[in-house]
């Protein structure tokens, strides 16, 4: 870890996982490689006028991020766990493609978190002259060095992306080549960066100033079934079927609406008799799941499937895979998983 600058007492550590961000043009060969955070400033002058003292820990190899895991969670919790008490905030630069994955996951591995976390990314690298990269970084130093008599502004784990900065378990990236590539529908935005970065107070996380504890054990035993018109008996029968399977979340119609064949209700049946968790969660970017409110999702209820309310996917998974990484059997899991524990779900 090096210094990148140090004019006053307020710490960042920079930590770069990967990702399109953190890549410039080799001048050689005209491909793209990773830059050099020991000469960040090159690429990026102004954070001479920064006072902040900012360090960087880079992931060796940097990781796709379509190439993230529950491992890469672990070792990235580990490393604010171990930075915790020497920096008062965290930016994660990472690939776009499976941020929310990560900023999610994040928000329940690190319990009693009150410094913020930002996570940014971009479309474009660094190097290249549009790039979206140095806007997100700024900002993102920006916002994770905010303090509020002492009290750091965003004590959660967020994602600052085109100006906008979004709670990371309700973010879900929905556009692949815009720079606006994603958005929370069913919370409002944490803040949004114009001449001023205005933050929407009221939404924001408050601190509980409780030591931060990091829970680093994750049950992978964890798959997604997407309905979809015609999905036949042979694929759900096979993946309830699973060795292992754990968890499962069923990504339903609309409100939480379901096929009622008989063939269908009756393996989730025979599945959640097994001790599978079956989670029901919405398609749709925006709404929430409401189980009986279409006689097509009563038949999910009454089996014991649980409500995921306005959850995101990718919520959903990390949340699965922490609730079980705790030792939590079918029951407490399922008890848990109806409950906002970081913000994620609104009741």
């Amino acid at each position: 870890m090096n210094n990148i600058s140090a004019e006053n007492e307020t710490s960042l550590l920079v930590i770069y996982t990967g990702g399109t961000i953190g890549m410039v043009k080799d001048p050689g060969t005209g491909s793209l490689t990773p830059i050099d955070f020991n000469h960040i400033n090159e690429h990026v002058p102004i954070l001479d006028k920064l006072r902040y003292r900012i360090s960087h820990h880079c992931f060796d190899p940097p990781i796709d991020s379509s190439e993230v895991k529950p491992a890469f969670w672990q070792q990235l919790a580990t490393v604010i766990g171990e930075n915790y008490s020497r920096y008062d905030g965290f930016v994660v630069l990472h690939g776009t493609d499976t941020m929310s994955y990560t900023a999610s996951a994040l928000s329940f591995m690190l319990e009693n978190l009150n410094k913020p976390v930002i996570l940014t990314g971009s479309q474009l690298p660094m190097g290249v002259i549009r790039s979206d990269g140095r806007e997100n970084f700024l900002s993102s130093l920006e916002i994770a060095a905010m303090q509020v008599d002492g009290t750091p502004l965003v004590p959660e784990v967020a994602i600052f992306f085109e100006n906008q900065l979004f709670r990371g378990n309700r973010s879900t990236k929905f556009n692949a080549e815009n720079f606006h590539a994603f958005v929370s529908e069913n919370y409002p935005v944490l803040a949004e960066a114009g001449v001023h970065i205005r933050f929407n107070h009221a939404y924001i996380r408050k601190p509980n100033f409780r030591n931060l504890r990091v829970h680093s054990a994750l049950g992978e035993e964890v798959a997604i079934l997407k309905l979809f018109p015609g999905i036949s008996h042979a694929v759900v029968a096979s993946l309830l079927h699973s060795p292992g399977l754990r968890g499962l979340i069923l990504e339903t119609f609309g409100a939480g609406n379901a096929p009622t064949d008989d063939w269908f209700i009756r393996e989730l049946q025979q599945a959640i008799e097994r001790g599978l968790v079956i989670c029901n969660v919405t398609q749709c970017k925006g709404g929430a799941v409401d189980m009986g409110r279409y006689a097509s999702s009563l038949p999910l209820e009454r089996i014991g499937v649980i409500s995921g309310y306005d959850i995101t996917t990718e919520s959903a998974v990390t949340k699965l895979m922490h609730l079980f990484g705790q030792g939590y059997d079918a029951g407490k899991v399922k008890e848990l998983f109806t409950l906002p524990l970081r913000g994620e779900i609104t009741k």
